[in-house]
């Protein structure tokens, strides 16, 4: 599948900068050229079978049908 074919229309391309590996889920910090941390907890099997390590070159796709935001 291609990045074309995902229905995403907010993409942050980044590098990997941690891997907090679990048993069954990961959580997968990617870091933007401005500095934007965006975190993505996905299956370790799909940390192992997309070859993420800290340093690769990635984009996250980030779809949401909600955003909660709560006043200060």
């Amino acid at each position: 599948m291609s990045i074309a074919a995902i229905n995403a229309r907010n993409q942050f391309r980044g590098r990997v900068r941690e891997i907090i590996e679990g048993p069954v889920v990961s959580e997968v910090d990617v870091e933007t050229s401005t500095g934007l941390i965006v975190t993505s907890v996905i299956t370790t099997r799909s940390v192992k079978e997309l070859g993420l390590v800290p340093g690769r070159e990635v984009i996250a796709l980030v779809k949401s049908t909600e955003v909660a935001i709560a006043a200060l």
